[in-house]
């Protein structure tokens, strides 16, 4: 029968556990920088427990943090156009998750534009990137910050507002609020619901499903974004840091209203953040355990399991 210092010594291990879990999670910083509401929902994948909310209202200048754990993988958007009663029932123009406040489970309505992310748990590199496979409703920008482990991270997203340009047949024009303005765009895929498009029965494949006109359109307009189903090579990127900060309509104050004009080039204003971010403490004002405090803190836990087993 184990004795009471060997049960403490082992809850001191758990507590261990925990700590160092806690110590290497991740950070979402969700800033809106649109002129208007947006409301951001979160889905996780299987297996990966929820962030601290599903979906919550995040009006223009705010910024929320949600702290994530290892190995957590899911999508996080932004819906625009919502109402919602008291309870937390309604609907939205774009993005909708269910007609909930709460996504709970429910994933974003197309089109939306994504920020889709898997961690990696120890010193496993996190995979990242920005879709528009499901179209585009808001331009987003992601930023890793406090890297650490070797290798670079790189900044992606989608800064061009193409709704200002997307092709009629993809638009979705909003209501009364949005005077009639194009509010999202959707992908080839839900547009016309065909293999070719959607990468599906005869086109399940990167040999037989190749870019398309309209895929084409996004990736010029955003080319660090997937903009199909099997745009990999220069959508996806690796990266281990503490915290990523997601920030929708990062040039707002640039965007102009919907005219239907053909997509617009990059416009020269709009400056990528370097591609090579260095190793530096996070920018988040939640403090993270620097990595002597952590080697302290084991070193003492150690000792002082050594001098328990040795009571024994």
């Amino acid at each position: 029968m184990p004795t009471v210092t060997s049960c403490k010594f082992h809850s001191f291990l758990a507590i261990l556990f925990t700590f160092l879990s806690y110590s290497f999670s991740s950070i979402f910083t969700i800033t809106n920088n649109c002129p208007h509401t947006i409301w951001p929902g979160t889905l996780s994948g299987s297996g990966s427990p929820p962030l601290p909310t599903t979906g919550f209202r995040l009006d223009s200048g705010q910024m929320v943090k949600l702290t994530s754990v290892p190995g957590w993988s899911g999508r996080i958007w932004a819906r625009t156009g919502c109402t919602f009663d008291s309870t937390g029932i309604g609907k939205c123009q774009t993005g909708d998750c269910g007609g909930r406040l709460e996504c709970d489970g429910n994933g974003a309505a197309p089109p939306t534009s994504l920020f889709e992310i898997t961690l990696g748990q120890g010193n496993e590199q996190d995979y990242y990137d920005v879709s528009m496979v499901d179209g585009y409703n808001l331009p987003l920008l992601v930023q890793p910050r406090g890297v650490y482990g070797t290798g670079t991270c790189n900044a992606t997203g989608c800064v061009t507002d193409i709704n200002r340009g997307c092709p009629k047949e993809l638009q979705v024009v909003g209501g009364d609020n949005y005077q009639g303005g194009v509010v999202g765009c959707k992908s080839a895929c839900e547009a016309f619901r065909s293999d070719q498009y959607c990468c599906s029965g005869e086109f399940a494949n990167p040999t037989t499903c190749r870019p398309s006109y309209y895929s084409i359109l996004f990736k010029l307009a955003c080319p660090k974004a997937y903009s199909y189903a099997f745009d990999d090579a220069t959508s996806t990127f690796i990266c281990k840091a503490f915290e990523y900060d997601i920030v929708f309509c990062p040039n707002s104050n640039r965007m102009q209203k919907p005219n239907g004009a053909t997509f617009p080039p990059s416009p020269p204003s709009i400056e990528w953040p370097d591609e090579k971010v260095q190793q530096v403490n996070s920018s988040s004002d939640i403090l993270l355990p620097s990595p002597g405090t952590i080697f302290l803190f084991v070193v003492s836990l150690f000792v002082f399991g050594t001098k328990t087993r040795t009571l024994i």
